[in-house]
């Protein structure tokens, strides 16, 4: 049995800078060892341990998907010593990967359903990686219509800029992006909170999944407005990301009720979130 605490090496192969106050930037990571890439089999959902030796990890959600081969995306906000760290390294430093960790969204269930997708702000992350597996041109007959609501305070913090205009590009997807507020007299898309951007653009519940993701305050107002549309409990799938800790359950930071997020989680259905303790 392999130790779980033990990090793979990768090299920063690129980054891209993707809010225009720099704090958030994602991290292009290849493998230095082939055999660790075949290891490294994951999931849209799921997530690793990014390690600076010395400094720490953290947690972060994979924001590549299973389909794109070569390399893992992190898309990472510096918040703390361990990311602004990392927020200063360069193209061709090496670091390490732990992982991967956690379940996933269900998206075999899901086949020959419609799928909504719900995010806010930086949790975009790892359904940014169900996108990108979904539109795969192996995966996507496997799927009906895919909505995507997309919301962030301002255009300047929207990510994956370029991917949401390919995206919106596409007649097999529909794209609705809004910002919480903005002075931009070009701006040419929605202004409102997710929630509000919800219930006017969502499709009907009738034959569909949501998978939703997105700080505590954006999923606070949403999940009403899902009931409100009529989706049931258990077609609510619900990303639990911020709450993920040392990634294998033993630390007990992430215990939330009976569960613990990190090995149990990150993704649970509303009907299982339905009898955990509330967060708010």
């Amino acid at each position: 049995m392999e130790n779980p605490y033990l990090p793979y090496p990768v090299r920063i192969d690129q980054i891209v800078t993707e809010t225009e106050d720099r704090n958030i930037k994602t991290f292009k990571l290849v493998f230095l060892n082939p055999e660790d890439e075949k290891k490294f089999a994951y999931h849209p959902g799921q997530f690793a341990e990014l390690s600076i030796a010395g400094k720490g990890e953290i947690p972060i959600g994979i924001a590549s998907s299973p389909t794109e081969k070569g390399f893992l995306l992190f898309t990472v906000n510096k918040t703390g010593l361990v990311t602004t760290f990392l927020h200063n390294m360069k193209e061709g430093d090496v670091m390490g990967v732990r992982g991967p960790m956690g379940n996933w969204y269900p998206l075999d269930q899901m086949e020959g359903k419609n799928i909504v997708i719900v995010a806010g702000g930086f949790a975009f992350t790892t359904l940014r990686s169900t996108i990108v597996y979904l539109l795969n041109p192996a995966n996507r007959p496997r799927f009906k219509d895919i909505t995507v609501i997309y919301g962030a305070r301002t255009p300047g913090m929207l990510l994956y800029k370029d991917e949401l205009a390919a995206w919106e590009a596409r007649d097999d997807i529909k794209v609705h992006i809004t910002v919480d507020g903005t002075d931009d007299p070009d701006w040419k898309y929605n202004i409102g909170f997710v929630p509000a951007i919800t219930e006017k653009k969502a499709p009907g519940a009738e034959d569909a999944y949501v998978l939703v993701c997105g700080p505590p305050i954006m999923l606070k107002f949403t999940e009403p407005v899902l009931e409100k549309l009529g989706f049931p409990p258990d077609r609510i799938i619900e990303s639990k990301e911020n709450r993920m800790k040392c990634g294998i359950g033993m630390c007990g930071r992430c215990s939330f009720g009976t569960e613990f997020v990190c090995k149990d989680g990150p993704v649970f259905t509303m009907a299982k979130l339905n009898t955990l303790p509330r967060e708010y």
